[in-house]
C-alpha cells in the first residue's frame, strides 16, 4: 500500500482537533487514518505551513535527473553538429558510442543545451 501524505484539510482536522483537547485516536477516525499518523504530525509540533513546506521540498527531489553527457560525448556532438548533421544522424551512424538515445538527443537540443535550434533547421 503506498503512502498518502495528509491533505491540508486534515492538517486543519487535526489541528483544531487538538487545540479542542480531542483525542488523536478519536481524530485519526474521524479522517479515517490511522492514529499513529495522527500522533506522529502531532509529536513534530510543527505547523500545518511546516508540514506542507517539508513535504513541498522532498517532492523537489523526486523524479528522474536530467541526462549529463561526458566532455568527450559533448565535444563529438558539437563537432558533428558544425558539420552538419542532424540528431539522427549522429545517433544513427553509430560512429561513438554516445550514452542516451535520439529521443533524449532531440530534447537536448530543444532545451538548447547545445546553441543550436532544432526547429529552424
Amino acid at each position: 500500500m503506498t503512502y498518502t501524505h495528509l491533505t491540508t484539510n486534515e492538517l486543519t482536522i487535526i489541528a483544531h482537533s487538538f487545540v479542542q483537547k480531542l483525542k488523536a485516536y478519536r481524530v485519526a477516525q474521524m479522517i479515517n487514518r490511522c492514529a499513529e499518523t495522527v500522533y506522529r504530525y502531532l509529536e513534530t509540533g510543527a505547523s500545518i505551513a511546516d508540514y506542507q513546506d517539508h513535504y513541498m521540498r522532498n517532492k523537489q527531489r523526486c523524479g528522474r535527473k536530467r541526462t549529463q553527457l561526458s566532455l568527450a560525448e559533448l565535444t563529438y556532438i558539437n563537432d558533428k553538429i558544425a558539420q552538419g548533421w542532424t540528431p539522427d544522424t549522429i545517433i544513427g551512424r553509430a560512429e561513438r558510442p554516445i550514452s542516451c538515445n535520439r529521443r533524449t538527443l532531440y530534447r537536448m537540443f530543444e532545451r538548447g543545451q547545445f546553441g543550436f535550434d532544432v526547429r529552424s533547421r
